[in-house]
């Protein structure tokens, strides 16, 4: 796990990673056979790290994801699911800082999950190597629905697909509290990089 050098003395939010983190699932969804597919994510080897730039100095942490259930249709480049970031799993190294996060900002006891509904892929992936698409969908967070696109590249070989991704969330806009102060200036935008590993097969074999 990442962590920063220092403490704030006033915690940051880093609820999104995405959020998305949310994100993770959908980026592997794009399926490499002209067949309807399912993508299986492995939450052991899924990583959501974000970062936090502050007038102190950038924090670090993460998220861990919780479930996944995405079906995508190659015909159309339509997807359908859902990936589930466990909120209340946020931590960055240092307690007094989490527990404000937790409990003032992301309010992980009353929004406990960060989920992302995946509607639509841009882009082929290529049956080997390295392929970009573009994953567009809903992203729900502290009850409130954004729609986004995220760009993911995406390394295919069989029916292993590895995904990594790097968004800019921007949670004061998105109505989450700033952790600033009259003594810490905290960025209104958090970074977020997923990595993570899936498994497709198709839909008649996961029946």
């Amino acid at each position: 796990m990442i962590r920063d050098s220092h403490s704030l003395q006033r915690p940051f939010l880093p609820v999104f990673f995405v959020s998305l983190a949310c994100a993770l699932a959908l980026l592997n969804a794009p399926p490499i056979h002209a067949q309807d597919s399912i993508v299986h994510f492995d939450k052991a080897d899924a990583k959501i790290d974000f970062s936090l730039d502050s007038s102190l100095h950038t924090v670090h942490g993460t998220f861990s994801l919780k479930n996944s259930s995405i079906h995508f249709d190659p015909a159309n480049g339509k997807i359908s699911g859902f990936v589930a970031v466990d909120a209340t799993s946020g931590e960055s190294g240092n307690n007094s800082r989490d527990s404000r996060m937790h409990r003032e900002i992301i309010e992980s006891a009353k929004f406990p999950e960060i989920v992302f509904t995946p509607t639509q892929i841009t882009g082929a992936v290529a049956p080997d190597g390295t392929s970009k698409v573009n994953i567009s969908g809903r992203f729900s967070l502290h009850g409130k629905d954004h729609d986004v696109t995220f760009p993911v590249d995406v390394v295919a070989g069989g029916q292993k697909l590895q995904i990594a991704f790097h968004y800019e969330i921007p949670y004061v806009e998105w109505g989450l509290k700033s952790p600033s102060n009259f003594f810490l200036k905290a960025s209104d935008k958090v970074d977020v990089d997923i990595h993570a590993t899936g498994r497709m097969e198709t839909a008649s074999a996961a029946q």
